[in-house]
């Protein structure tokens, strides 16, 4: 860290860059005007708090805030998905293993008296302690150690919070935790020789089922998706929870927050009907596509599954439902002479259940992307290949 990045000059001057629209490479090609400040170092900092203005609207907005690297600031959360975690926990102490920025515990502080941010990298603990305290959260302690070491010298605390890392020499796609940093699974029962209560975030690439497998004593999986898009796996571990998993599908957006939760082991157990659709289309969000609750979301919301693996949905009434709602317009059997027939060059494009690709979709029929109407081309209840012709409705 350097320090004089927070003279009051350079602050004023990465600020400037960092609300004008100038291409960085400008900046790097320009040179440093400040003594013993690189240009590397000021490029950095502008194009971090660019990133920040807005996931981190309240970092960006504060003034001698240090930004870290690039890398560490994309993996950071959100402050609306760390807003989000703070709710879920209380008490007298949390211990964060793996600390990062800092900014889940800054909005843990906000609900726990005392938080221990632990980070390994020595650099970043530093930069989290110096914006802590530019913030004024006065009850966060911050330790440049590996937080497992930490928490072997604690009698006992309230909660852990675990945002495990996958590790570098890890290959390809399949998320397992046992491939992560700290290894939860290794060191769950020293964890709960330590708390009764852990939070765990994990990578929404992680399969849930893969999680329950692997984990025990889990109380509730919470799928956060932020404006349509999952950000995040969270598990709380309870050490006397004997109880069903409960799964909690939250997609938080500007008009107002979608949840829809479920018991886990009931989610086979459910009694739907299966058939073609009538008036009205549904497409569940992104967090209970995430969740597996496709039965019962049917169940609960008491309307038709256009097909077992289809994961669309159907009624003769509109209803509130967690997704994008349509009203149909046609429905069309998959036959290239029909889709001709009907005129429609220009769509949005959605499939499931359906064997092709929509690019492959767009080039074989001619169709342009964008527009009013909605295609979702899939497979109904009779196994037949079927094309929807929807108009959206708002919400």
């Amino acid at each position: 860290m350097n320090i004089k990045i927070l003279d009051k000059k350079v602050q004023e001057f990465i600020t400037q860059k960092s609300n004008s629209t100038s291409d960085i490479s400008a900046l790097v090609l320009s040179g440093s005007p400040f003594d013993g400040i690189s240009v590397q170092e000021l490029a950095q900092q502008v194009q971090s708090k660019r990133k920040a203005k807005i996931k981190l609207p309240t970092w960006y907005s504060k003034k001698e805030i240090y930004y870290p690297q690039t890398l560490n600031l994309e993996q950071t959360s959100s402050e609306t998905t760390a807003l989000y975690k703070s709710n879920l926990v209380s008490g007298d102490s949390l211990i964060d293993l793996t600390g990062g920025f800092g900014i889940d515990d800054y909005y843990f502080s906000k609900r726990v008296k005392k938080v221990m941010h632990c980070e390994l990298n020595a650099d970043l603990s530093i930069i989290a302690a110096h914006n802590f305290k530019t913030l004024g959260s006065e009850n966060i302690k911050t330790y440049s150690s590996n937080g497992l070491d930490i928490l072997k010298n604690q009698t006992f605390v309230d909660w852990i919070y675990i945002d495990p890392s996958r590790r570098h020499d890890t290959k390809g796609k399949v998320f397992f935790l046992e491939d992560c940093l700290p290894n939860v699974p290794d060191n769950l029962d020293f964890l709960f020789q330590k708390s009764n209560n852990i939070l765990l975030k994990t990578s929404p690439l992680l399969d849930i089922q893969i999680g329950i497998n692997t984990l025990k004593n889990i109380k509730e999986i919470h799928v956060l998706a932020v404006n349509n898009e999952v950000k995040e796996l969270l598990w709380i571990l309870d050490k006397t929870y004997k109880e069903d998993i409960k799964i909690i599908t939250v997609n938080i957006q500007k008009s107002g927050n979608q949840i829809f939760s479920f018991i886990q082991k009931e989610e086979a157990q459910q009694s739907i009907t299966i058939g073609e659709p009538t008036k009205y289309l549904y497409e569940p969000n992104s967090a209970i596509l995430k969740s597996g609750g496709f039965l019962s979301i049917s169940a609960t919301f008491k309307i038709k599954k256009l097909h077992l693996h289809s994961h669309l949905y159907s009624s003769d009434q509109i209803i509130d439902f967690p997704g994008r709602k349509f009203e149909i317009l046609s429905v069309y059997p998959y036959q290239k002479k029909i889709i001709s027939k009907t005129g429609i060059n220009k769509a949005n494009i959605t499939t499931r259940n359906f064997p092709e690709s929509v690019a492959t979709l767009r080039k074989k029929h001619k169709i342009k992307d964008g527009g009013d109407i909605y295609l979702f081309f899939t497979t109904d209840h009779t196994n037949k290949k079927i094309v929807i012709a929807c108009k959206k409705m708002i919400s």
